[in-house]
């Protein structure tokens, strides 16, 4: 009965220690990674105004990687939303200013009460598997606004060594979150409900 006992803890032991050797974690590098908005516009008049370009400079999280079971991968990312920066692209230099002050004001952010935006995977799709690379579709929460939506997002994943690089595009509804899309004009120029976010997220495992 001993021997026996004994047997269970080694195996249990041993599959345990396979377990963890296919998880890998890695962390999100920001100086690396990439993450814009694209705000385009709506209205009768919309040609009279201009798109927006938004940089999301301050992300931090960590993404865990099943090798053996790619599903089993979770990931968590958050979002400084006072880092956002409007990048000035497309847009008058003397615009920036303002376009700045009312994307983080109560008009649209709000980000003195919800300075962060988070997303957290609750189930991750392989569509695609090759060595090196991955399809996924990811299923989750995005929290923005104080208000959490589920979210599909199509993201490809490259694998070299400890380095991982997660790149796709997602849309987003501003109304979804309890944002009015900001006007002008009497609503003849506005900005669109729909912003397209486009991201090059690039992770590190180990003590990289």
């Amino acid at each position: 009965m001993r021997t026996l006992l004994q047997g269970v803890i080694i195996l249990t032991a041993a599959g345990l220690a396979v377990a963890a050797q296919t998880n890998q974690e890695f962390r999100v590098d920001p100086a690396a990674t990439s993450v814009v908005v694209q705000v385009g516009r709506a209205g009768l008049f919309k040609f009279a105004g201009h798109d927006h370009e938004v940089a999301a400079p301050g992300v931090a999280g960590r993404i865990s990687l099943d090798s053996t079971d790619p599903s089993r991968s979770r990931v968590a990312l958050q979002f400084d939303a006072k880092a956002l920066k409007v990048t000035g692209k497309g847009e008058p230099a003397e615009d920036v200013a303002e376009v700045q002050r009312t994307m983080l004001s109560e008009r649209v952010l709000d980000v003195a009460r919800y300075p962060t935006i988070s997303f957290e995977s609750d189930r991750v799709a392989v569509q695609q598997r090759s060595a090196g690379s991955l399809t996924l579709r990811v299923d989750g929460r995005l929290t923005l606004h104080g208000v959490t939506k589920t979210v599909t997002i199509p993201v490809a994943v490259r694998l070299n060594g400890n380095r991982m690089t997660a790149t796709g595009e997602a849309t987003v509804r501003q109304s979804d979150f309890g944002i009015q899309p900001v006007s002008a004009g009497g609503g003849t120029v506005r900005v669109k409900d729909e912003v397209d976010v486009m991201f090059t997220i690039v992770a590190v495992s180990g003590g990289a």
